[in-house]
């Protein structure tokens, strides 16, 4: 029989994926047809194992989970309640990694290491912390509570709380704003830094070339006139 405690965990990973995907119809979809929970509660089990120091039956169970869902978890990896994996294909978490609660992650996220370093190399990621596809964190850093992290970013530094990170390397763009209550999976709110940085570059040249429309103006004007000229050309005339 599952404990109180281990079946509110369960509830809330479910809670998790029904508030954050409206794809998801009814609690009996999300047990049977979502990878990313089935790879966290297997995860919870390899990492029962892994506390316990059956460390080869704890990697057998992890492996498992990656054959069936494609998200590599390592039972050493502490994860809070309230998990969602999306479309989670190509996700990996290491060893020494913690997640928070109401996490969201989505497909070839890692969370990796930079080395082979013993102890603590891979990230510990706050509460309510949104990480895009493709998103890259690495090493021992801290993500803070309430932070997204845009797609394909690469985090190597640690982000304080309630900050948006894009880019690589991955860079704050938007640091204390609106607080967010929960999960925000708009993605078409994230800044974009490239094209922030070309329009910058219009700008700038823009006044350029204003600049040089008003000097060459300006030249022009200053140019003597046809009849000042002829009237410097003209021999002058002394008189005897």
């Amino acid at each position: 029989m599952l404990g109180s405690d281990r079946l509110r965990t369960v509830r809330d990973d479910i809670r998790a994926v029904i508030e954050r995907d409206p794809a998801a119809k009814s609690v009996l979809e999300v047990i049977l047809c979502y990878p990313g929970v089935q790879a966290v509660w297997l995860h919870r089990c390899s990492h029962w194992f892994y506390r316990r120091r059956l460390f080869v039956l704890a990697r057998l169970v992890s492996q498992f989970a990656r054959f069936l869902t494609g998200i590599e978890i390592h039972p050493g990896a502490r994860i809070g309640r309230g998990l969602f994996i999306d479309h989670g294909m190509g996700v990996v978490i290491g060893e020494t990694a913690e997640i928070g609660d109401d996490v969201t992650l989505y497909q070839g996220v890692s969370l990796g290491g930079t080395g082979k370093d013993k102890g603590k190399r891979h990230p510990t990621i706050g509460n309510n912390v949104m990480i895009s596809a493709g998103a890259k964190v690495l090493g021992a850093i801290t993500i803070g509570d309430n932070c997204k992290i845009g797609a394909g970013a690469v985090v190597i530094e640690p982000v304080p709380p309630n900050c948006t990170v894009v880019g690589v390397p991955g860079r704050i763009v938007r640091r204390d704003g609106v607080r967010t209550a929960g999960a925000d999976l708009d993605h078409a709110d994230l800044p974009d830094p490239v094209a922030e940085a070309i329009a910058a570059l219009a700008r700038r040249l823009r006044r350029l070339e204003e600049g040089l429309t008003e000097a060459s103006q300006l030249s022009a004007a200053n140019q003597p006139s046809k009849e000042e000229k002829t009237a410097c050309a003209s021999p002058t005339t002394l008189p005897l």
